[in-house]
């Protein structure tokens, strides 16, 4: 639901009255992943998509229905082998849709939240006794919350501590725990969906390969940093698109800065002068990527420098160099987009080959996957 967050608040901030359908669970192949949604508002406008069109006529009647009534729902949709027009998934998947009405504070809370920017965790329960299909809890990075799951007076607190652990990785996913709030008992399953602000992609060297690169980040959601210690080339007129652009020595600027484990690092100077001190410091953080610009020859000459400075096998190991994946590319634009498809394929984790005559599966339960299979725990 938070990624219609925008939309969202400004609904609630109009005073509308709306109901929200949201991935829970997929099995098989199936277009969005948990945490997708769908919303629709008193007056039959809808936002979002949980399916890409599959199931949307259904879940729109869902919504609405929920409006009248006040009632959450737990639906499963899946493929009709019995009729190619029924109410099913054609690619074959199977999703578990949770339908709610959107009323008391907690979810316009998270929505206000994740509008902002702001870190949270809005953790609701998916699967337990009806009486508590749909209840909300929203957790900040303090570990304050907000609402309450009802049942048990411990299940607020494991469940916040769960959805503490999802929102520190900047995850969303499914947790099970016991209506009591212990690992036994009647389960409970609840979906954890964490805002956190975008990652981060630095790019290292304005060159005009760094200038396609940008926009390309842009368009996969990064908050994206240009860095070059030579003030002529990093200049917002080379690089208008750039959330920020820093004049700086790279290894100098990444000793000062913030990054985590989502931060994607992109060295494009083939310089040894620039790289090898950055590459020194940036194989030692923990972060999402770190890909070098060059040619083998370079790569291999920069590998030599790095292991002299001390710098290990197993840290070299981390290094994607040269940089991308083989797509034959030669301009800035075609280059950027074979980097981006690396980024996309070690997140996801992807092998890069043709999906044409491969038997790996399309969707992949990468490390930075969101929720689980139905009937698995995240």
């Amino acid at each position: 639901m938070l990624d219609i967050a925008d939309e969202l608040n400004r609904w609630v901030e109009q005073g509308r009255e709306f109901a929200v359908a949201t991935v829970v669970a997929v099995g098989g192949s199936a277009p969005r992943q948990p945490g997708a949604a769908l919303a629709v508002d008193s007056e039959g406008t809808a936002i979002g998509s949980v399916s890409g069109g599959c199931v949307e006529g259904a879940v729109y009647d869902l919504c609405r229905q929920a409006l009248e009534d006040g009632e959450s729902v737990l639906q499963r949709f899946g493929y009709s082998d019995d009729d190619a027009f029924a109410v099913g998934l054609t690619c074959g998947g199977v999703i578990d849709i949770l339908v709610t009405p959107v009323h008391g504070a907690v979810v316009p809370a998270a929505l206000a939240a994740a509008a902002s920017g702001e870190a949270a965790a809005l953790a609701r329960i998916t699967e337990g006794p009806a009486d508590l299909l749909g209840r909300a809890l929203l957790v900040r990075p303090d570990g304050s919350r907000e609402g309450s799951l009802g049942g048990h007076p411990e299940l607020d607190r494991t469940a916040a501590a769960e959805a503490g652990a999802l929102l520190d990785a900047g995850r969303t996913g499914t947790v099970t725990i016991g209506a009591d709030g212990s690992r036994c008992g009647r389960p409970l399953t609840l979906l954890v969906e964490s805002s956190v602000p975008a990652p981060r992609m630095i790019v290292f060297g304005a060159i005009d390969f760094a200038s396609a690169l940008v926009r390309m980040g842009k368009f996969l959601g990064y908050h994206v940093t240009v860095c070059d210690a030579r003030p002529v080339f990093a200049t917002r007129t080379r690089f208008p698109e750039a959330d920020e652009i820093v004049v700086d020595w790279p290894h100098r600027y990444l000793e000062s800065t913030k990054v985590d484990s989502r931060t994607v690092l992109c060295v494009l100077t083939h310089d040894a002068k620039f790289d090898v001190p950055l590459l020194e410091l940036a194989l030692t953080l923990r972060v999402a990527y770190i890909g070098a610009m060059g040619s083998r020859r370079t790569h291999q000459d920069r590998n030599r420098r790095l292991r002299e400075v001390g710098v290990s096998d197993l840290e070299l190991a981390r290094l994607r160099s040269p940089i991308g994946l083989d797509l034959g590319a030669r301009t800035p634009e075609e280059t950027a987009l074979s980097i981006a498809a690396e980024i996309v394929a070690h997140r996801r984790g992807g092998s890069g080959v043709s999906l044409t005559g491969a038997h790996t599966p399309i969707h992949h339960d990468g490390t930075d996957r969101t929720a689980g299979r139905i009937g698995s725990v995240a």
